[in-house]
């Protein structure tokens, strides 16, 4: 059990039955009154962010949320099929579990996927992915006033992202999936 009073971000609780996690809180302790917790919290499950007030001695259950290691295999059609890393079960999700992860999938890749009462509930890619870069237009130089620019480059999974002008088509670039951004390219 887990009280309000113990609210921090990314805190996670079940209410109404479904798990949520805090996003933002406040302790406020009025002058007349007890004191209360104002939070932002995010379903897990509908992805719906809202606010709500507790009092702070209000408890709550810790939800039973489970990290499995999954290899994504392939899509077929709007399904997309990943395997267990520890018994080789297989599992089908749809694209409403990928929404976040989407421009990610790489076939062959580990994907953390998270549970709650044995039902998939989100997918979290690696921190850092390799992705190989099949299109980017001729980075021109003179474009620019101080010398470093930036060009769009879209990469095998169908991710758009800003590279500097020296990556060319072909070449293998290191990716933050946190923020989808370029880190540096990579010798192969």
């Amino acid at each position: 059990m887990i009280t309000a009073g113990d609210f921090r971000k990314g805190t996670k609780f079940l209410y109404n039955g479904e798990p949520h996690v805090v996003v933002t809180y406040q302790h406020v302790k009025p002058g007349k009154g007890g004191a209360f917790m104002r939070t932002k919290m995010r379903n897990m499950i509908t992805g719906s962010i809202y606010e709500e007030t507790f009092r702070t001695e209000e408890k709550f259950e810790v939800p039973d949320l489970k990290y499995r290691d999954m290899q994504y295999l392939y899509q077929d059609g709007e399904e997309y099929h990943f395997m267990d890393q520890e018994d080789y079960d297989q599992v089908v999700l749809n694209k409403s579990h990928l929404e976040e992860v989407l421009d990610l999938l790489k076939e062959e890749t580990i994907y953390s996927i998270l549970y709650f009462q044995d039902k998939p509930i989100d997918v979290a890619a690696p921190l850092f992915m390799e992705l190989k870069v099949i299109d980017s237009p001729p980075g021109v130089r003179g474009d620019t006033a101080q010398g470093s620019a930036n060009k769009s480059a879209i990469l095998e999974t169908g991710l758009r992202v800003q590279v500097p002008l020296f990556v060319e088509e072909g070449d293998c670039i290191k990716v933050d999936t946190r923020n989808k951004s370029y880190i540096e390219r990579v010798k192969k």
